[in-house]
């Protein structure tokens, strides 16, 4: 019994329930498909919860197919939260930039041109103009230009991801918490027959979707599949507070920052992302003070107390929050930069939902690739990112 056929949906294992694994088994489930979400972790606390979790568009303007299914993304995220409601999770409040450096700023003025050229809602304010009317806690130059998105958000990943995985099994869906995928076994005819489990059991399943996140390399190979993947380690803070300063994501020079809550914040920085895994103590000193060393020995808590003295800088109400938890995970990129979504054909019933920017595109993807599932029909805003474009071995 195929997905695709046009009979009833058979059984699905979602492998990996981060935002793109409840995304897509949540609209599979309230579709009428039988659905077994299956994590070796909990649901949500992997990536999912340990992402700067920034929904936009701006910053996906290599290509203009990119930047579209983000647009989409951001669309989708708005829909999802008039379905299962936006409470806890959702939090459309826009998303400021500026930088100290004036080739990043002429840049950055260049993609505003740019995206307004897109019909994506962009404005310019000064430095002061900011503070007066959205966030009079910073600490900016006056005359400094500050793109603010209106349409941006941040969410917070394991409240969306527990909303999906609940509904989901509203639906019927079945949950495999606390155990792995260590075998995938096909039929004579190269189909999707069963699915082996850490804890000794075995699924039947016509298809699988591999949405695994840091793992889909690992997923992949039980298939025979190659899956470029690049490492890209991440370091992620978040603060605790007694009161939020702040009241959308933001970035500033050299740190992002974004509320996390009532009492808490989250930190990062590409720049501090740089110093992982260095061999020796690394020269931070154009980040802080002058001769300042970032010891590769005692991360992660040195490049927490890096972004927590950055966030400080723009935000001097945090001179009275702490560190509160620190980690550094593993982004799940392709080779190429860019998301694999789709069926391989090489391999039937087997599906990836694997991408960078999986906050934002969660719950595109989930919907369209449950439909792709279910009806066999490729939608063209996948079109650039299909799984076959990756060479299979």
């Amino acid at each position: 019994m195929r997905i695709g056929s046009g009979k009833r949906p058979g059984r699905v294992a979602v492998v990996g329930v981060g935002v793109l694994g409840a995304s897509v088994g949540w609209n599979l489930a309230r579709r009428g498909a039988e659905v077994v979400l299956v994590d070796a972790g909990r649901p949500g606390e992997g990536v999912t919860n340990w992402s700067f979790s920034w929904a936009n568009a701006s910053n996906k303007t290599v290509s203009k197919a990119y930047f579209d299914l983000n647009v989409a993304g951001l669309a989708a995220h708005r829909e999802l939260a008039g379905v299962i409601g936006p409470d806890s999770w959702w939090h459309p409040s826009g998303h400021l930039r500026w930088t100290d450096d004036p080739a990043a700023e002429a840049k950055l003025l260049e993609t505003v041109e740019l995206l307004a050229g897109w019909d994506y809602r962009v404005e310019v304010h000064t430095g002061a103009e900011v503070r007066r009317r959205l966030e009079p806690a910073l600490t900016l130059p006056d005359e400094a230009p500050v793109v603010f998105y209106p349409d941006e958000a941040w969410v917070h990943g394991r409240h969306l991801v527990g909303r999906l995985v609940d509904q989901a099994v509203a639906f019927g869906a079945q949950l495999r918490f606390g155990t792995g995928v260590v075998g995938i076994d096909t039929g004579s005819d190269g189909s999707i027959r069963t699915v082996a489990l850490s804890d000794g059991s075995r699924l039947d399943v016509d298809v699988v979707v591999n949405a695994a996140g840091p793992s889909a390399s690992h997923v992949a190979g039980l298939v025979g599949r190659h899956l470029p993947m690049r490492r890209e380690p991440g370091v992620v803070t978040r603060i605790d507070c007694a009161r939020v300063p702040i009241h959308r994501v933001m970035h500033a020079p050299h740190i992002e920052i974004r509320p996390d809550g009532d009492a808490s914040m989250v930190l990062h920085s590409r720049e501090i992302d740089a110093l992982i895994d260095a061999d020796a103590p690394v020269d931070a000193g154009a980040l802080t003070d002058p001769g300042a060393l970032i010891d590769a020995g005692d991360e992660p808590a040195q490049l927490a107390r890096l972004l927590h003295e950055l966030a400080r800088r723009v935000v001097p109400e945090l001179d009275t929050s702490r560190i509160a938890q620190t980690r550094v995970v593993n982004r799940p990129i392709p080779a190429d930069g860019f998301p694999s979504v789709g069926a391989v054909p090489s391999v039937p019933g087997y599906y990836e939902a694997v991408s960078h920017s999986g906050i934002t595109l969660g719950p595109v993807i989930g919907r369209l690739l449950a439909s792709e599932i279910l009806s066999g029909e490729r939608d063209e805003l996948l079109a650039d990112f299909r799984p076959e474009r990756l060479p299979f071995s």
